[in-house]
């Protein structure tokens, strides 16, 4: 990105205090991190990013936004005074988007959004100057934010859309105006805004909001409510992928191992490695092949690519555990579907001695927290699974679920505060022969454990 300040500030409609000969190549929100070429954004919330203008300048920041109803404008660097800081960097993202003119694929779903960003960026970057969404930048700040960051020359923007209530991808997708849009699946995650997974599929069904007219929704056929969705749109041009074969790309002669899985394609001879496991994980590489399709990618370079995709770190992978056996961690997010899903697979793995769980709340469930954390207890069976630890409040409800099936003592339940004792349970615990998985939400911080045992 290079941004004269003259061009900033008609794209936003701002106001110049301080006009000078400058250009700005990146932006930051963070003082600290704020260096020549930068533009500051102070962002208005619990701590003012008004207030650490002073310490940018500092540290070299070129320009500065200032919000109007803010006193005291800056009169040692190029201010662009707006009327909202974070509308207007908003506005330069779409500007600086018209500039660039990438393709763009914008990819959302209650899970595996981030993985099928990950496979859909190694395929496009076999044949495209690719950049994707960096971890899970997938907000009204993280999608401004990458798109920001592109290169002038990108051809390929994947970029990943967070929703948390109605409304939110409409925002998102008439931001970007994706060619295509991916959604992955529909589960339970945000039911506590949403209250019904019908709720949750029209919420994801927005990501056509600001679709090309010509471009393309590919979806998960496999859910019943994404295809009566997509069919209420007459015009609309789709593709959809799944493990069933009435999908427009399915799946087939699926195999599994620790590390990986391999599959084929009604659409090709091709055999598809990819560096996760799980049948979920199947799906999100359909997903990406779906995409891949679509931007005319040839069938080797698909295969290469997911074969060595690289993978945001905490989505499921096996570790060594530093009590010589596995662990299968998956750490990064939760929610009833990935949780049952990836328990279903942890009981089918191979194993000398136990499988152990260590099991995290799943947030953003609202009143139907309890119920559906109780629901975890039909893939939980202790001759496959044989002991179960859970942290957090939520967990209560499996607990309890559990006493009737589990012995005394194979299940144990903590504080999220108290990891410590968790961990040292675990180290007394586990054996060489055994497997662990840890599956929990973000906000409970299971990857502490995952570093302890590694």
């Amino acid at each position: 990105m290079k941004l004269t300040l003259q061009e900033m500030a008609t794209a936003i409609n701002a106001e110049i205090i301080n006009a000078a000969d400058v250009a700005v190549t990146s932006t930051t929100f963070d003082s600290r991190k704020a260096e020549a070429g930068s533009l500051f954004v102070p962002l208005v919330a619990a701590n003012d990013g008004h207030d650490y203008v002073a310490s940018a300048v500092a540290n070299g920041a070129t320009v500065t936004l200032w919000q109007a109803d803010h006193p005291n404008v800056p009169t040692d660097v190029p201010t662009l005074v707006v009327a909202d800081t974070l509308v207007a960097f908003q506005q330069l993202a779409v500007y600086y988007l018209k500039q660039v003119q990438p393709k763009v694929v914008a990819i959302s779903g209650s899970n595996g959004k981030t993985t099928t960003k990950d496979f859909v960026a190694a395929i496009g970057a076999s044949t495209f100057k690719t950049v994707k969404t960096p971890a899970n930048f997938n907000n009204e700040i993280g999608v401004p934010t990458t798109i920001l960051s592109m290169p002038a020359d990108t051809e390929l923007l994947v970029i990943e859309f967070g929703m948390d209530r109605p409304g939110d991808l409409t925002f998102l997708s008439e931001m970007v105006h994706p060619d295509i849009a991916v959604l992955t699946m529909i589960g339970e995650a945000h039911i506590e805004f949403f209250k019904t997974r019908e709720r949750i599929a029209d919420g994801k069904m927005e990501i056509i909001a600001g679709l090309q007219s010509n471009g393309v929704l590919v979806y998960n056929g496999d859910e019943p409510l994404l295809r009566e969705r997509a069919g209420q749109h007459a015009f609309l041009h789709t593709a959809t992928f799944g493990l069933n074969t009435d999908n427009d790309l399915y799946a087939s002669t699926i195999a599994m191992n620790p590390v990986g899985a391999t599959f084929q394609t009604d659409k090709s001879a091709m055999t598809y490695h990819i560096p996760l496991t799980g049948r979920y994980n199947v799906s999100n590489a359909l997903a990406a092949i779906s995409v891949g399709i679509l931007l005319g990618i040839s069938d080797d370079k698909i295969a290469q690519a997911l074969a060595e995709a690289p993978i945001t770190e905490n989505r499921t992978e096996w570790l060594a555990g530093n009590f010589g056996g596995k662990i299968l961690s998956d750490v990064y997010n939760s929610n009833p579907t990935a949780a049952k899903e990836v328990l279903h697979f942890f009981a089918e793995t191979p194993v000398a001695g136990r499988r152990i769980a260590v099991l995290g709340d799943m947030l953003e469930l609202g009143e139907a927290g309890p119920d559906l954390h109780a629901s975890l207890a039909e893939k939980l069976d202790p001759t496959t699974i044989q002991h179960v630890y859970l942290v957090g409040d939520i967990m209560a409800s499996l607990e309890d679920a559990l006493k009737t099936n589990y012995p005394a003592g194979t299940v144990k339940r903590y504080s999220k505060d108290d990891k410590a004792t968790l961990i040292a349970d675990l180290q007394a615990d586990l054996t060489a022969d055994d497997a662990i998985l840890l599956k929990g939400s973000h906000g409970i911080h299971l990857e502490e454990v995952v570093t302890a045992l590694v």
